[in-house]
């Protein structure tokens, strides 16, 4: 580095071609890579995949550093400069074209696992863990080829992580558990984002992100949730996304003694029915039906309406509308949704009173 200052110090004269070299290059460069990507955006445009265009937005940001390189290189290749320098910029240049190289290559392979993880079924959830991992890799790849031109052997590298590896993993224990858990909990595929989970201890909300500590649900109020990975291994969870969207929905009806069972059975299938094409979330098929469950109560008759809706969230706003239509068709139809009717039973003084006849039980029930 010495003998590269002295050389221009006393030679200064010599930078003026380099500089205008690099000047040409740069401008030539940038035109080139206008009219380049304008062409080849309008192409991708006309095309039905998604290929082009990923590739495209990896290399539109480093084109303009290659050429910045090319334009360094070239100018160094006009003047006359001593062996040593020569050789020193050749492998700093050789170096910034790995190391570029690496980070479009693991840009482009982040943008099509988040591609192709979106559109297939079943695929490795796109989280930010994922997306760290295939960053990991195409780094350390990166990493290999560059220690191997440079010529430094790398298996003193691999015999120092080995020996260390275990003080390593001794140190970094709960990262360590949070991170293979986070791999886990990807692989296996039954965490995923964007699925409404509920853990054993409460916490309940949508996926998030999972990243490499820690995973974030959010909650129904719009908060975020941290959960570390390992707790949520360990966890008992609830998907309800798994094995698909769709839901069970339960609503309690209760109605008066007197009233038809068979009748009431087909009134809440008929308000349910006509309300599948109306409220959103509510689904026609399958059909909705009703139990009688859990039957007979202390003073009224027990039904429970069961629907599908199309998700978890989907049950509130559900619920909301089926009650009210089942609450105006039941004051239209007649039918009492009961008051709780008890017997009170007076003590006297020398022992209990006798036991109200028949009649007065209907009197208490219809009071």
């Amino acid at each position: 580095m010495k003998e590269i200052t002295h050389f221009l110090i006393e030679n200064w004269q010599v930078l003026v071609l380099p500089t205008a070299v690099f000047g040409v290059v740069m401008v030539a460069g940038i035109f080139a890579r206008r009219l380049l990507f304008s062409r080849l955006h309008r192409w991708a445009g006309r095309t039905k995949g998604h290929v082009d265009d990923i590739t495209l937005q990896s290399l539109h940001g480093p084109f303009l550093f290659w050429i910045a390189i090319l334009g360094l290189h070239l100018a160094t290749q006009s003047v006359e400069l001593p062996p040593k320098a020569s050789a020193l910029l050749a492998k700093i240049f050789l170096i910034l074209w790995i190391l570029s190289l690496t980070i479009v290559c693991s840009r482009l392979a982040v943008l099509a696992i988040k591609h192709k993880g979106n559109k297939l079924y079943g695929a490795l959830p796109v989280t930010t863990l994922t997306q760290t991992l295939a960053r990991l890799f195409v780094v350390s790849c990166g990493a290999l080829v560059l220690l191997n031109t440079l010529g430094i052997s790398i298996t003193p590298i691999l015999t120092a992580l080995g020996v260390g590896g275990l003080a390593v993993a001794l140190a970094l224990q709960d990262t360590l558990s949070n991170l293979f858990a986070g791999f886990y909990l990807s692989i296996a595929g039954q965490v995923r984002a964007g699925d409404y989970i509920k853990l054993s201890s409460g916490e309940e909300g949508y996926v998030a992100d999972m990243d490499w500590r820690s995973t974030t649900l959010r909650a129904l109020a719009n908060n975020y949730i941290v959960v570390p990975n390992a707790h949520l291994a360990r966890a008992i969870l609830t998907n309800y996304h798994l094995p698909e969207t769709r839901m069970s929905l339960s609503i309690p009806v209760s109605v008066g003694f007197d009233a038809d069972p068979d009748v009431i059975e087909q009134v809440l299938v008929d308000e349910a029915k006509a309300a599948a094409g109306e409220i959103p979330g509510l689904l026609a098929e399958p059909v909705p039906f009703v139990r009688f469950i859990p039957g007979f109560g202390p003073s009224s008759l027990d039904f429970t309406l069961i629907c599908q809706v199309g998700e978890f969230v989907d049950q509130y706003f559900v619920q909301h509308e089926l009650r009210k239509r089942i609450f105006r068709r039941f004051r239209r139809d007649g039918i009492l949704i009961p008051y709780p009717a008890r017997t009170v039973f007076m003590r006297e003084q020398e022992g209990f009173m006798a036991p109200p006849s028949a009649n007065s039980h209907r009197n208490a029930a219809s009071a």
